[in-house]
Parts: C-alpha cells; sequence; structure tokens
C-alpha cells in the first residue's frame, strides 16, 4: 500500500511511515477484509465510508502534523484517520455526528490501545470549542462552505484541511496568519460524503 502511495506522489516519509504502522483492516468490516490494503474506499455503515488511502495520506501531508500537535478531527468515521494522526505523534479531538460510528471507533481505538485519541459525540461543523485552540483541523466530509467555528478555533499558524464544494470537492489548505487573517490554497479534486449539521442517534 505505501509504494502504490508513493507512485501516485505522495513524498511524506512520516505520513507513509504511519500508514505503515496503522493496521488498516482492523477499522474494516470482516467481508472487506483481505481488500484492506487496496487503494479503494469501503463502507463503513451509516451510509459512510473509509476513505481510500490515498485520500488520507494527501489530507494528513497537508497537515505537517508534528508530535504534540493538537489536532482536531471532524468525521470520526471507522478512527483509521485519528489513529493516522495518532501514529504522528498528535494529540487527537475526534468529533462524530453518527452515535453508533462514535461508539464502534471509540472502542477499536481503545482495544487497540491507541490513547492519544479522544472521541466525542457532536455536531461537527460546531466543532469542538472547550479545548481550542487547535494546531490543525481536518475535516473528512465534503462541506459546502469552511464553518466560520472551525476558522475561530484555529490557532494562529495553525492548519485546516477540508474538501469544500457541492457534487465535487476541492481540497482546501487554510492557514491561519492573524487573528483575522487567512491564507487559503484550493488543491485538487475529491468526493467525500456530505459534511452535514445537527447529530444521528443509534436507532
Amino acid at each position: 500500500m505505501v509504494d502504490a502511495l508513493r507512485r501516485r506522489g505522495i513524498a511524506d516519509e512520516a505520513v507513509l511511515a504511519a500508514m505503515n504502522a496503522v493496521p488498516r483492516h482492523f477499522f474494516l468490516d470482516k467481508a472487506f477484509e483481505e481488500h484492506a490494503y487496496e487503494d479503494k474506499p469501503f463502507p463503513i455503515g451509516q451510509e459512510q465510508t473509509i476513505s481510500q488511502p490515498f485520500t488520507v495520506a494527501y489530507q494528513t501531508a497537508l497537515l505537517l502534523v508534528k508530535p504534540g500537535d493538537r489536532v482536531l478531527e471532524i468525521g470520526t468515521g471507522s478512527g483509521y484517520q485519528a489513529a493516522i494522526l495518532a501514529a504522528l505523534g498528535g494529540k487527537v479531538y475526534t468529533v462524530e455526528r453518527q452515535e453508533a460510528l462514535y461508539f464502534s471507533a471509540k472502542k477499536l481505538l481503545a482495544d487497540m490501545g491507541i490513547r492519544a485519541v479522544k472521541c466525542y459525540f457532536r455536531d461537527g461543523t460546531k466543532g469542538l470549542p472547550e479545548f481550542a485552540p487547535y494546531d490543525k483541523i481536518i475535516v473528512t466530509a465534503g462541506a459546502p462552505v469552511v464553518p466560520d467555528a472551525l476558522r475561530q478555533q484555529l490557532a494562529i499558524g495553525g492548519i485546516l484541511v477540508i474538501p469544500v464544494g457541492e457534487d465535487v470537492q476541492y481540497m482546501y489548505r487554510i492557514e491561519r496568519i492573524g487573528e483575522s487573517e487567512f491564507k487559503e490554497e484550493m488543491l485538487d479534486a475529491f468526493r467525500f460524503v456530505p459534511f452535514l449539521e445537527g447529530v444521528a442517534k443509534k436507532q
């Protein structure tokens, strides 16, 4: 998998090492286990998916996570992206709006002994203000616009990586360079599940 990511242009060796260290098959349904290291997304329930490894690596490389960084992830999903961020040395706060996914990811991460990740069942559009500011913020769902709450929870010098758009999303890398000043870059096109407001209780 890592060799395939290298061939696709992922050059950040720290990100590649983290992806090599985290067993992706733990985060998939047994039915997909034998395909876990292919560069494909897979369903994880609740109409959500685990992103393909290239997308995870691409977003993670843009974040430039350093050991000790406070990282906010919006969209826990299976917990895979949070585990990658933790493997890079991040102190991770992850928010999930689907209660069923929140419980399953929280249990899995705990069972794997990943203690640097704290899971929260919340509306991700509001971020997680009580632990702000964050050095890095990553959003793993396609947002129609960048929620202002996330901009405001970014530390000065911090980086926000978020896919923005309706049918197709473009990856944005937003750096906070002052109290009210942000530098934005629009990068490549992707397709993500939609970034929704509110929470969905377990049925």
